[in-house]
This record gives structure tokens, sequence and C-alpha cells, in this order.
């Protein structure tokens, strides 16, 4: 399927509107890093930010978790390494939460 052609305009406002995505998630992430924002409460937004962050992005985001141990917590959960915060369902939810519990 070919990429619509856009105007100039509306070339910029899908990059401006990109950057202020990406500026959204990364102040979130950055949140939870410092510990303002749980992973529970994370789970719990309804916003499309926080839906689209990755299940390891945010894992990561968690103090004292790094690749290796978010890749674990994921299998543990049975959560696909690909899989975002908006996809996941409830029982891989609550797994999740166990799992970082531990």
């Amino acid at each position: 399927m070919a990429l619509p052609k856009l105007t100039p305009e509306q070339r910029q406002a899908a990059l401006a509107k990109a950057a202020e995505t990406r500026a959204a998630r990364a102040k979130l992430l950055a949140d939870v890093k410092a510990g303002s924002v749980s992973l529970e409460q994370l789970l719990g937004r309804d916003d499309e930010v926080a839906k689209r962050i990755k299940v390891s992005q945010a894992l990561r985001a968690l103090p004292g978790i790094g690749n290796v141990k978010a890749a674990q917590l994921m299998k543990t959960a049975d959560v696909d390494e690909t899989r975002r915060l908006g996809g996941l369902g409830a029982q891989q939810r609550r797994k999740l939460l166990q799992a970082v519990e531990r």
C-alpha cells in the first residue's frame, strides 16, 4: 500500500504531532523512573500515550530493572517482547504486577 501524498503543511503537522507524542511518552517514562508513577498506575492509565508504550520499555524505566530482568519478567508473565501496554490482557497485567513485586 502506497503512502498518501501529503502537502508540506500536512507533513509539518504530522511531524509536530509525532514530536509532541514522543515528548509526552518520554515524560511519562521519566516519571516512572523517578518513582512518581508506579507500574500499577501506568497500567491503569487509559490515555493513548500510555497505551503505546512497549511493555519492555516501561519495565526498564523501573528502578533496578535492566534489559535482562525486563525480559525475564515478561517471560514470567507470558508477555510477548513486542507487546505494548494497551495490548495487555487482564491476566497479563496481573501476572506482570506480581512478577515485579517479587
